[in-house]
């Protein structure tokens, strides 16, 4: 059972749902926002072509969305906070730690941002919700990351994560929305997923992430300089806070094809703790986002900064499937290719909570399937896992899907629908699928045992 104060809900993100009902909402100054319209991406597939003005229309829609999950029994919901919205000029020449930081910050900030955020909180708050609020979700201001011109190799010190005075620009921009926002906001998150930035952005290259600049060395420094972010963000919110701060991460279950304990060890530490290791001692919860697993077999050690990698990951299963396929395994995959897999969840919440013995929410599990047909079996199957991780004493206090509604899914621009509800993009209409029934269901219930028999693949057999 989920206990009565067990929080359920979704999770949103800034750039993918903001823009697409007002021109006003329209953001210019990120790095996503040039690098989805770049001609060499859209020539060579790189990006959908797609843009994020023509979205779901969260910023001027919010009061919508927010009774769509009211209207669905959910009581958190988990939203961004545009760096680039905030501050879309340098905050570089203000002086961090300065005695008037803030006020120097508050003079140059976007004000017409601010107070549309605090509206958007203000009335999530009014309809009773919880509010966790991340203030980094893969998007950068181009006045610290250009990305095109670090892509084509081109001279910049706007080189986003790897440049070494990034982390105090976003101390200085954390600490700002924390002193703007205490009062109104549950949870604090720093970033979300800094392993997908540093990974897809230096090393796999060919996933449409910026700035796709192939440089281990680069792969190091933004993975280091994100950690110092965090452990900076977590310093100054505590200054005006006493509310929970923490990360949101991508985990990874890791399954050896043939068993080989060196070889999992050391990919686990490589996929999940090597990052988290290094902000473990600056964490009030842990945010664990949990798509798939990843299996790997024995491979040829080469040297990838100061890490030795003696394995590879293999196709055919977890992120590596037929899009709307099977894995090698039988177990279906999603529009993405993406393996269902719930045991990997079971087990990364325990090994997680084993390791750093933090309490865990779960910020986002879902699935991209445009016909809703594996999304059922996807939530159940995946909220019995953290029911039954609960029940084992693992400190578990909420559950977000991603998300509530269809939105854009950057490179692939609004090609995968990730919505529980189904959005119509052109008349911003936001409608319930089949799985959201289920999913008010479970929350109204506060159990997965009476739809647990719903199982045609077989996959809830841990």
């Amino acid at each position: 059972m989920f206990s009565k104060e067990f929080l359920f809900g979704a999770s949103l993100s800034g750039f993918q749902f903001e823009m697409g009902e007002n021109k006003k909402d329209i953001d210019e100054n990120t790095d996503w926002f040039v690098w989805v319209r770049d001609f060499e991406n859209l020539i060579n597939g790189n990006v959908s072509g797609d843009l994020p003005e023509n979205g779901a229309g969260y910023m001027s829609n919010y009061p919508q969305i927010h009774q769509l999950a009211q209207d669905f029994c959910f009581n958190l919901l988990r939203i961004g906070i545009e760096w680039s919205r905030v501050f879309p000029d340098s905050t570089q020449n203000i002086q961090f730690g300065s005695e008037d930081m803030l006020e120097k910050l508050d003079k140059i900030a976007n004000r017409e941002a601010v107070e549309k955020y605090r509206d958007i909180i203000l009335d999530l708050k009014m309809r009773g919700f919880t509010v966790i609020v991340n203030l980094n979700h893969f998007t950068l201001p181009l006045w610290i990351h250009d990305p095109i011109l670090v892509h084509k190799g081109r001279e910049t010190e706007k080189i986003g994560w790897a440049n070494e005075n990034i982390s105090i620009e976003f101390a200085k921009f954390a600490e700002y929305i924390a002193w703007k926002f205490n009062d109104i906001v549950d949870y604090w998150s720093s970033l979300n997923e800094p392993n997908i930035v540093s990974q897809l952005g230096y090393l796999n290259i060919n996933a449409g992430f910026p700035p796709s600049y192939f440089l281990i060395d680069w792969f190091n420094k933004s993975l280091i300089n994100q950690a110092k972010a965090h452990n900076l963000a977590y310093d100054v919110i505590k200054k005006h806070t006493n509310k929970p701060v923490g990360i949101i991460y991508s985990f990874s279950w890791i399954d050896v094809l043939k068993e080989n304990k060196e070889i999992f060890e050391k990919a686990m530490y490589f996929e999940n703790w090597y990052f988290m290791d290094m902000v473990k001692d600056k964490l009030d919860f842990i945010g664990v986002n949990y798509y798939t697993r990843k299996v790997v077999s024995e491979f040829n050690p080469f040297k990838l900064g100061d890490l030795e990698i003696s394995w590879q990951i293999l196709p055919g299963y977890g992120y590596s499937c037929p899009e709307r396929g099977f894995s090698l395994d039988g177990r279906p995959a999603s529009d993405f290719g993406w393996e269902i897999y719930p045991v990997g969840l079971y087990n990364i919440l325990e090994a997680i909570f084993e390791r750093y013995e933090k309490p865990i929410i779960v910020t986002e599990n879902g699935i991209a399937d445009e016909e809703d047909k594996l999304r059922p079996q996807y939530l159940i199957s995946h909220l019995y896992a953290v029911e039954k991780s609960i029940n084992k004493g693992i400190r578990i206090f909420g559950y977000l899907h991603w998300s509530i509604i269809d939105n854009f899914e950057w490179a692939k621009g609004y090609s995968k629908r990730f919505g529980l509800a189904y959005t119509d993009f052109a008349k911003k209409a936001y409608i319930p699928k089949p799985s959201m029934y289920i999913y008010k269901e479970i929350i109204k219930e506060r159990s997965t045992e009476k739809f647990i028999s719903f199982d045609p693949y077989n996959i809830i057999n841990f």
